[in-house]
């Protein structure tokens, strides 16, 4: 393990927690958030599409008694860089989160994901169900359709040609991330910077778009082994008791609709509902921290009434 890399004065203003760097054997190089006590209650948080760590400072800032890691994924953030569509899977994306868990010693955990950290979050909980206490699930999705279609947007991203030039090219959708807030206001200016700073170069751009088409869609797509191992791991976990919280943005454009059918399908959940949009972190972080809180009490992590 390694420090993580520098940067720039504006970008370290907003994001003050302490970070590293871990090297897998893969010859990968994951960077993350590691904040909190070290002994502490671990709740290990997943971005998704297409962000990175930064998404998650507002919420670790409100669980100062846990020890929060948030790692950024493979060709996002400042992890390495992987620059093919190709390189993109389900699998290899969970087989690194894996590894990094495990290079890391996290014995314990809660796991929190939004968007593709979801399915993410349920992959690595099928791979390490042993590590895992409780599961906090944001605007995403555990649920694999029967007839996965994807929204508009991911079905724009198959687009020959077009989808290429618009994600690489114009750095879409990074870039008009506030477009999917309930309040526009809650990324602009220079956090909107912090989003798009490490997507900067057009030769890193493969990420979002490699993510966009892992979203099924069709019944033969790659995704859909892994996906449904991981939704019967979190069928499993929680109907063998283990704690799920969902926290939901309702004015979320992409998966607000979604919380649905995961409210029907968990119904032992404790669900929080906002008006947040598809980024909740950065509108409703006290409620995604309360959540987390809950969970590690529940399960007993934390002092409380535990399970």
């Amino acid at each position: 393990m390694t420090s993580a890399p520098a940067l720039p004065a504006w970008l370290a203003a907003l994001l003050p927690l302490s970070r590293r760097e871990v090297a897998l054997a893969s010859g990968d190089r994951i960077h993350c958030i590691d904040h909190g006590p070290p002994a502490g209650p671990v709740a290990l948080m997943l971005h998704g599409n297409p962000t990175w760590s930064f998404l998650w400072r507002k919420v670790i800032a409100g669980l100062p008694e846990l020890r929060c890691v948030a790692p950024d994924l493979l060709g996002f953030g400042l992890s390495s860089r992987l620059r093919r569509i190709d390189e993109h899977s389900v699998d290899r994306h969970a087989d690194a989160l894996a590894a990094f868990v495990e290079a890391l010693g996290l014995e314990r955990m809660i796991l929190v994901g939004q968007d593709w950290g979801g399915p993410l979050v349920a992959a690595v909980g099928a791979r390490l169900p042993e590590r895992v206490a409780g599961v906090v699930l944001g605007n995403t999705s555990v649920l694999v359709p029967e007839r996965p279609l994807g929204t508009w947007f991911h079905r724009f991203a198959r687009v020959p040609v077009v989808s290429d030039l618009v994600f690489r090219g114009f750095g879409f959708p990074q870039n008009v991330l506030w477009t999917a807030q309930g309040d526009r206001r809650s990324i602009h200016g220079a956090v909107a910077r912090a989003y798009r700073w490490p997507l900067r170069k057009l030769a890193d751009r493969a990420g979002p778009l490699a993510l966009a088409r892992m979203v099924p869609s069709g019944p033969e797509h790659p995704s859909l082994p892994a996906l449904r191992r991981g939704e019967e791991w979190v069928r499993g976990f929680v109907g063998a008791g283990g704690p799920l919280a969902l926290v939901w943005g309702e004015r979320d454009p992409i998966l607000g609709r979604a919380l649905a059918r995961h409210v029907r399908a968990f119904p032992q959940a404790q669900v929080t509902r906002t008006r947040a949009g598809h980024f909740l972190q950065e509108e409703v972080p006290e409620a995604l921290a309360a959540a987390v809180r809950a969970v590690a009490v529940q399960a007993g992590m934390l002092p409380g009434t535990g399970r």
